[in-house]
């Protein structure tokens, strides 16, 4: 385990000097066995490292090292490694002995974000390994935890928590809007390997040892981010990336339930979680009750609910099992599933929010799992912003205010009828937002039309009225849910 800051330091400029960077990596590999490598598939990158020109011979080195898991000639990887030796980085557990030269013992991958790039350390995928994965392995950067990352609020704050870090990929990412950074992790290899990934990009993080809140307890922070052991299981700790050595999904709950007293007032905690659901059509009734519990705001939003078999084949591919094994562990695991009556597995992002002040906590629970609505930074704080506007805004207020249509779609489907096309439903859309979808009839996409920022929504509505010849008291009735519901998707807003 390298534990030496200055190898660790050369190791970083040697790295950087040679283009082992993800503009270098990208610039050698070409963007075809570029994506086919994020995607999983290895051999298409070990293809255009061996095309490499002469001049990039030590980056193709290092990337069939540590993103490929290839033994390297001994004269290779002195080259590449100069002035340290491959004796110095065996030492340090960077590289192993190997027959004909060496190997890597880690992985140590480039990766770019806001216009920084960062190496990143972790241990080596089970594709490019022989046997299962060891029970402390610690994994790379993976589709979550990027989720996770895209969905955090990024306003500077002051102490920020990263628990379950992992290979140290949140801490990355949060190192640039907080003052102090506590990372937490049950497993000491993740901490470890984290120490390297902080010592790499010239980062200092306060690491700790634990589970859940206990290296932080009496803490509080302005922001929590959490990608913990979710796997929902009987309760063995196989792999602990994974498994959290309590059964069912009561390390979700246990985090979700307990996180606000770790909070400031209005801090925000950010939480990829997995929950048992026992009847699809009630789903939210499981996760509702935690967040209820939590005393806190929640949007929680379910990415996903799968069928046992699905979820369960889904981890077991993961760890490089022999098929043996891996179908024994799959049928006790599904037994398990049976006997407990688990119908599918919801996942998602659940965001939490401490209220300021005594009022009722604010709870949404949604499901929305269309490509391209992906949760966002940006549109947590916005969906906060609009929450809190329509909590302030009574409906007097409301009618009084002059409303904007954002860019939206208005989509439609028809039937054919007697009388040609008739429209059985139509939705405006707002792209990109997450659960921006709103069903509306004849009336509400004309009241959308019109709402240009120009007159006060009551006169709106007095005027579709007239031209519809209905009251105008039972229009704002049955119109201002509505109207409250496209704010709150930000498909309208108010003027300024």
């Amino acid at each position: 385990m390298p534990d030496d800051p200055v190898l660790i330091d050369v190791l970083g400029r040697t790295l950087r000097e040679h283009g082992f960077t993800s503009d270098g990596v990208a610039e050698l590999l070409g963007p075809a066995a570029g994506e086919s490598l994020v995607g999983g598939t290895w051999w298409p990158a070990l293809r255009a490292t061996e095309r490499a020109p002469e001049h990039l011979d030590v980056r193709a080195t290092l990337v069939r090292l540590f993103l490929l898991g290839t033994v390297e000639p001994e004269g290779a990887v002195t080259q590449a490694f100069s002035p340290s030796t491959p004796g110095e980085l065996v030492a340090q557990g960077v590289l192993a002995v190997a027959d004909g030269g060496y190997r890597a013992e880690i992985d140590i991958r480039p990766h770019s974000s806001d216009d920084r790039d960062f190496l990143v350390v972790s241990d080596q995928d089970a594709l490019l390994r022989d046997g299962p994965l060891e029970h402390d392995h610690v994994l790379g950067i993976g589709g979550a935890s990027m989720s996770l990352a895209q969905a955090v609020v990024r306003t500077p704050v002051r102490r920020v928590l990263d628990l379950g870090t992992g290979c140290g990929i949140q801490a990355l990412h949060l190192d640039s809007h907080c003052e102090h950074l506590v990372a937490t992790d049950t497993n000491p290899r993740a901490l470890a390997l984290t120490a390297v990934t902080a010592r790499l990009n010239g980062m200092d993080w306060d690491l700790r040892e634990g589970s859940l809140f206990e290296p932080v307890a009496g803490e509080r922070f302005d922001l929590i981010v959490a990608n913990p052991p979710f796997v929902v299981g009987a309760g063995a700790q196989d792999y602990i990336y994974r498994d959290s050595g309590v059964a069912g999904d009561g390390i979700s709950r246990q985090l979700i339930e307990q996180v606000g007293e770790h909070l400031e007032p209005g801090g925000i905690a950010q939480v990829l979680a997995n929950w048992i659901v026992h009847d699809e059509q009630d789903w939210q009734r499981r996760i509702g009750e935690w967040v209820r519990t939590s005393g806190l705001d929640a949007w929680v939003v379910q990415r996903e609910l799968a069928d046992p078999i699905s979820y369960i084949s889904l981890w077991i591919a993961d760890a490089g099992e022999p098929p043996e094994a891996a179908a024994r562990r799959g049928a006790a695991w599904l037994d398990w599933f049976e006997r407990e009556q688990i119908a599918g597995i919801g996942m998602g992002l659940v965001t939490l929010r401490k209220p300021v002040g005594e009022r009722a906590p604010d709870v949404v629970i949604e499901e929305i799992t269309a490509a391209g609505q992906e949760v966002t930074g940006f549109e947590v704080q916005a969906w906060w912003a609009r929450r809190d506007l329509l909590r302030e805004l009574g409906d007097d207020d409301l009618l009084a205010a002059a409303l904007s249509t954002s860019p939206v779609f208005l989509e439609s489907q028809s039937l054919p009828g007697s009388q040609g096309w008739q429209e059985i439903s139509a939705a405006v859309t707002r792209p990109g937002g997450p659960g921006a979808v709103l069903g509306v009839d004849e009336v509400m996409t004309a009241l959308l039309a019109g709402s240009r920022g120009e007159v006060p929504l009551a006169i709106l509505i007095e005027l579709l009225a007239d031209s519809y010849g209905v009251d105008a008291a039972a229009l704002a009735q049955a119109a201002l849910p509505v109207v409250r519901e496209a704010i709150g998707r930000g498909i309208v807003y108010v003027a300024e």
